[in-house]
């Protein structure tokens, strides 16, 4: 990554495209790179890069909660002022454009490569706050210089940044139109975020074509995505999107680096806060989008999602937020989950409690009326109870939960062990069919959920699943 190119225009216009490819280097720099040719007159003609450093470089994409930039997240002060003593770390902030077909090199940069300052980070329209706090919490674990590229826009839906062939894959539910998006909430905070953006685009691939498609040169390490909010409207579509989505970008990125990129780099993900307006009964669009970010798994890394992690954010709701409650202002937790998860899978750090735990079995006792929920010990961490009970079981007369079927909150009886919990139910005559957590827009207050990890303090995960 370099931030100085000397006289980049001096071989001319009609030079064509080069590119030179370096073996890997072990991580270093600051350094310089100069490049020399001789003219066809035989005149020798010199480029020089400055201030380039080997190491990791991450994209972060997605829509206004990675546009959403530090100087509107809490302690903005203090942040962008700390953000100078991080001499190792580049951001760089790819200009808002779409286009109809795919594009060889971005045609506008809002940021260039930057050494990370008030002034770099603070801007009107950059940095992403999310991008720069995972990035700033993956060189303080590891000290590896890293560049952080934002290619974000607010208010736009999976469709516009997913390759064409990913949009043919999943059918006519993943087309847009325009009378499928409703932007006036976005928009409106949009401006009180002083992000007066022009209106996102909405067909299929227009943000693929002119803002990922012109860095598929670029080798990467990885990148993250904060997206979805716009897709709870029509969530189901999701599940096809988004891991095709991820194998497109992946496929296309080894090929555009000449196989630098790993044809499998690591993905990373938040799952979904909260809707514009929150209230705790609503069952909306949120809970179903959440559940088809993991495809239907209720975690990441799984079968269909490998070298994927996640960060949940829906214990971090901010409703005061002047920004509205669908952006909360505490994108430092996001960041830090984010690079915690990164450690543990894209990095292989080990005995890393990373991600919240899930349950691994589930058993009915109906002769004590009990539900055991025993969650995972993959992260070797015990759990602890936090709020109040966000369990909710299905009685049915069926074998499954129907339509009709009544879902009852369960009261928590007990931690069991360190590992499990005990729930207490009673359907009456009927027969508990279902479980699920969390299954709400706005699931519980700021990180005051129900089962959370005693290591990182970080939330169990929501889910739906079978009792039989």
């Amino acid at each position: 990554m370099y931030s100085d190119v000397a006289n980049p225009g001096m071989f001319g216009p009609n030079i064509g495209v080069w590119k030179i490819m370096l073996d890997p280097q072990p991580a270093s720099g600051p350094t310089s790179i100069t490049i020399s040719c001789n003219t066809t007159e035989g005149a020798s003609q010199k480029i020089q890069l400055k201030d380039v450093l080997f190491g990791d470089v991450w994209v972060c994409s997605g829509q206004s909660n990675m546009q959403f930039p530090v100087k509107k997240a809490y302690n903005a002060t203090a942040e962008l002022k700390a953000s100078s003593q991080y001499t190792n770390v580049r951001v760089m902030t790819i200009s808002r454009d779409n286009t109809a077909t795919p594009l060889y090199d971005i045609r506008n940069i809002t940021l260039p490569w930057s050494l990370p300052s008030p002034s770099s980070l603070g801007g009107t329209d950059y940095f992403s706050a999310v991008c720069w706090f995972f990035g700033r919490d993956l060189y303080d674990a590891y000290g590896v210089p890293i560049g952080l590229v934002e290619s974000a826009w607010g208010g736009t839906r999976i469709q516009v940044w997913s390759p064409p062939d990913v949009i043919d894959k999943c059918g006519d539910a993943a087309k847009t139109s325009k009378q499928m998006v409703n932007q006036t909430t976005e928009e409106a905070a949009h401006d009180l975020m002083g992000l007066k953006t022009p209106k996102p685009p909405t067909a299929s691939s227009q943000l693929w074509n002119a803002m990922i498609h012109p860095l598929l040169n670029m080798t990467i390490k990885g990148a993250i995505w904060y997206q979805g909010e716009q897709n709870t409207g029509r969530p189901d579509s999701y599940k096809c999107l988004f891991p095709n989505m991820i194998a497109s970008w992946r496929d296309k990125w080894h090929a555009g680096s000449n196989g630098q990129t790993n044809p499998v780099f690591p993905f990373g993900f938040v799952q979904l806060c909260t809707s514009t307006r929150p209230e705790i009964s609503n069952i909306g669009g949120f809970p179903v989008l959440r559940w088809h970010q993991t495809t239907d798994y209720g975690y990441a890394p799984n079968p269909a999602m490998p070298n994927v992690f996640m960060a949940t954010a829906l214990d971090l709701p901010d409703l005061q937020s002047t920004i509205s409650p669908v952006h909360p202002r505490d994108k430092q937790d996001v960041g830090l989950r984010l690079s915690l998860a990164a450690r543990g899978i894209a990095y292989g750090e080990e005995s890393l409690v990373y991600q919240g735990p899930f349950p691994t079995k589930i058993t009915v006792d109906e002769s004590q009326l009990t539900i055991l929920v025993m969650y995972d010990n993959i992260s070797s961490d015990h759990i602890k109870l936090v709020g109040a009970s966000g369990f909710e079981v299905c009685c049915s007369f069926q074998d499954t939960c129907q339509a009709n079927d009544v879902w009852l909150p369960l009261p928590v009886i007990s931690l069991t062990n360190i590992y499990a919990i005990t729930l207490s139910y009673d359907c009456l005559m009927a027969k508990p069919v279902a479980l699920r957590y969390l299954w709400r827009d706005y699931p519980c207050t700021f990180k005051d959920c129900t089962v959370y990890t005693e290591k990182n303090n970080l939330p169990a995960l929501p889910f739906v699943l079978p009792l039989n």
